[in-house]
């Protein structure tokens, strides 16, 4: 089972690439994000911990943790949101190699995908045979993340800003996939990169 990490910026359309891979092969796909959202839900491995340190205020009336109030308080302090990321960025790591773990085990999986934003800065080369960098033309993505999630162009461009340069990613990431155009073409480059279809 070969293990490959995905990254790109915010609007390369990874998802969508993603779910194309899920549907014409053998594999898996985990997503460091969702995998991170799980792990603050109430019973999680890691509830008590970022309750403990963000404060019972952050709760909702039914105990579990209000995301929006949580986002809101670490974006304004940067010792917040470094605990918070030693909290969840271990767990997620561990969830996804014992998910790697049970899927090798099982012998059914060719592919094994994780999907992460911090893919570089986590050090996910690590624990993947290769990563794969989805790129596309900075205004294609301004434009797609302003319509597909209501964002000025001010918000779009501080949100872009925020990641790693082209040149970063390039650097780390061993097979570049060019997400500019049309879907198919996309598609085309994957299935050349897995040798199918």
């Amino acid at each position: 089972m070969k293990i490959i990490g995905i990254t790109g910026g915010v609007g390369a359309g990874k998802s969508m690439l993603l779910a194309y891979i899920e549907s014409h092969y053998s594999c898996r796909v985990i997503y460091a994000d969702l995998t991170a959202k799980q792990l603050q839900e109430k019973g999680s491995s890691c509830y008590e911990e970022l309750v403990r340190l963000l404060g019972a205020d952050v709760l909702w009336k039914d105990g579990s943790i209000d995301r929006q109030k949580m986002a809101h308080r670490i974006f304004h302090d940067q010792e917040l949101l470094a605990g918070v990321n030693a909290i969840l960025h271990p767990a997620v790591k561990r969830t996804i190699l014992a998910e790697i773990k049970k899927e090798a085990d099982s012998g059914k999986t060719d592919y094994f995908f994780i999907e992460a934003a911090l893919l570089i800065e986590e050090h996910y080369d690590e624990i993947c045979d290769e990563l794969w960098y989805i790129y596309a033309d900075e205004d294609v993505r301004r434009r797609r993340i302003m319509e597909t999630r209501g964002y000025t162009q001010t918000k779009a461009d501080a949100i872009m800003k925020s990641q790693l340069t082209e040149a970063d990613f390039r650097r780390h990431c061993r097979v570049v996939i060019d997400n500019s155009g049309e879907p198919e073409e996309a598609y085309r480059q994957i299935d050349i990169q897995l040798g199918g279809r």
